[in-house]
């Protein structure tokens, strides 16, 4: 199982000759950690541990101006070596990194006393005790870099605090936050970091968050070593096309396109108790400044600038120190608070969390963008919703929706009796689930047009009167038809089969038609189509009517139009 291990501990401690010690790695690359002896930013190496057990080792700055590079190396880590120099014991960074660490919810490791070598007996169990005080639970091993003592111990003691941790974000799509970018020879532009979820591997399709960027990875290496796929726990260097190397930087994540929703807001349940207003929000390897909404022990952070998170990620709050913690929420929530809907995604409650999110139907595409439940705990969720189509909803929303529905047709009615119908999309304007969600309540449907059952229009006295004049002027017009006055009467008899409508203002009578219909057939039999100016000779009416008339034989799959002429369509053909 891939894990990554991170050190932890105060300036000057020995964090990188350990590192050295037990990988035989440098993790000081920078000229300038190599000439002040002081490491600036994170260092990283495979760290071995005998029996096939091989980790990722994140090595971290220990001074106090460079906490952001801690965090940004500590996000990503499964397990922590808290580093304590025996000499001076448990110092001012030691106690911040451990509630950094505490924070992150890192809470499987092993203390790692060194420089046991430069200091007596008494010494050491004065140190030892203090660092179990601070981190009750984690093994203490005393060693030294310079003579390798306790080095066995220290690699036996990781492995079992290994054998703790449980695998973490291991069904969540690929995400990678970017902690470094650069370009090599013959390979192109590289971000390394450590995969928090899911895996990468050569040709796979991703998008650099929260820029949007299209990105293909090229290669993976994991520490030096070229692999077809990586896992999530490794530290991993992907070669990527698409993006300009100028485009990427650290705080960016490298993950699977629409898999985590990119936003301005975070809900969260927040970790300590005095937390400014402003604040820095440190998520991954990415630092936004912030502002802080805040209810009891709930809040909402604004940020500056959009970021990439899911559900459950944790985050450290800063200001000139560390002063709190939260763990997301919601990852692309509503502006306002509601302590009721937070308290419900803090429960956990798969089931219930999908039932809050199908607040109308939805697909579920949808459902996984909003980033708040992982697969498998999504697949149990679903359980609780109904399906239409591609549309997941409530079974009780869609009983609410029945008798919103049938209060709606029932003032149509009274508005226009007759027509009492409506179409989905004027039953539910705008929303791309109308058409299956009224397909599912079970309601009278004719024509793409909602009734409510038994509801067909009725004719009164005055609108029986006028039907029968129309009726008599279609008889007498022949093919010219007649003009409509009354659209909504018009519909209401050739819903009946009373007469054809071309258009909302002009009519013919079924026979006159199927007159036209037939000319129209008979002639495209005769020279394989037919035009507009032959058609209205056909008949001897204008060259308006004529026009209406062949958009109407278009519209019943008579005729198909190419071009200035119309022929005839494959299923209108006479059969011999």
């Amino acid at each position: 199982m891939p894990l990554t291990v991170g050190t932890a501990g105060h300036v000057d401690h020995g964090k990188t000759w350990l590192v050295r010690a037990l990988t035989g790695k440098d993790t000081d690359r920078l000229p300038e950690e190599q000439r002040r002896g002081v490491s600036i930013d994170l260092g990283y190496a495979p760290l071995d541990l005998g029996g096939g057990v091989r980790l990722s080792l994140v090595d971290v700055p220990g001074h106090e101006r460079f906490v952001r590079n801690m965090v940004a190396g500590a996000t990503g880590i499964d397990l922590f070596l808290l580093v304590v120099d025996a000499g001076e014991g448990v110092r001012q960074q030691t106690r911040e990194h451990v509630e950094i660490l505490r924070l992150l919810g890192v809470d499987v490791g092993v203390v790692a006393l060194t420089k046991v070598d430069a200091v007596g007996p008494a010494r050491v169990e004065d140190a030892a005790a203090a660092a179990r005080e601070l981190v009750p639970g984690a093994e203490v091993v005393p060693v030294s870099a310079l003579s390798g003592e306790g080095l066995d111990e220290l690699r036996a003691a990781l492995s079992r605090a290994a054998a703790r941790v449980a695998p973490r974000g291991r069904d969540w799509p690929t995400r990678l936050w970017i902690d470094r970018v650069f370009s090599l020879p013959g390979v192109g532009t590289v971000v390394t970091g450590t995969l928090w979820s899911g895996s990468v591997g050569v040709g796979d399709e991703l998008r650099v968050e929260p820029d949007g960027l299209a990105a293909r990875v090229r290669s993976v290496e994991v520490h030096d070593e070229a692999v077809a796929r990586a896992d999530a726990g490794q530290r991993v260097a992907v070669g990527l096309a698409g993006p300009p190397r100028t485009a990427l930087r650290r705080g960016q994540a490298l993950v699977a396109a629409g898999a985590f929703p990119v936003s301005y807001r975070l809900d969260v349940c927040l970790d300590g108790g005095d937390i400014a207003p402003s604040v820095s929000v440190l998520i991954g390897t990415a630092a936004v400044p912030a502002r802080v909404v805040r209810i009891a022990n709930y809040g909402q952070l604004r940020l500056s600038e959009p970021i990439v998170a899911a559900r459950g990620d944790r985050i450290v709050l800063r200001t000139q120190t560390t002063v709190g913690g939260a763990r997301v929420l919601d990852p692309a929530p509503p502006r306002g608070l509601d302590p009721e809907r937070l308290a419900l995604l803090d429960g956990g409650d798969a089931e219930a969390i999908t039932r809050a999110m199908a607040r109308e139907p939805t697909t579920l595409e949808a459902l996984r963008a909003r980033g708040i439940l992982t697969a498998a705990e999504l697949e149990s969720g679903l359980a609780g919703l109904a399906q239409t189509d591609n549309f997941y909803y409530r079974p009780e929303w869609l009983d609410d929706q029945r008798a919103v529905v049938a209060e709606l047709l029932t003032e149509r009615a009274r508005a226009a009796p007759l027509d009492p119908g409506l179409a989905p999309s004027e039953l539910y304007p705008g929303k791309p689930w109308a058409q299956a969600i009224v397909g599912a309540m079970g309601l009278d449907i004719r024509d793409g047009r909602v009734y409510l059952p038994g509801g067909e229009g009725q004719l009164d006295n005055a609108h029986a009167e006028a039907a029968a004049r129309l009726e008599a002027a279609l008889a007498e017009a022949g093919v010219a038809g007649a003009s409509v006055d009354d659209p909504a009467l018009a519909r209401y008899l050739e819903g009946r089969g009373r007469l054809v409508r071309l258009g909302d203002r002009h009519a013919v009578s079924t026979s006159a038609y199927e007159e036209a219909r037939e000319a129209a057939i008979a002639e495209c039999e005769r020279g394989g189509s037919i035009e507009l100016g032959r058609f209205r000779d056909l008949l001897g009416i204008s060259r308006r009517l004529a026009q209406l008339l062949l958009e109407r034989l278009d519209v019943d799959g008579v005729t198909r139009r190419e071009g200035d002429i119309r022929v005839l369509r494959q299923a209108a053909r006479p059969r011999a």
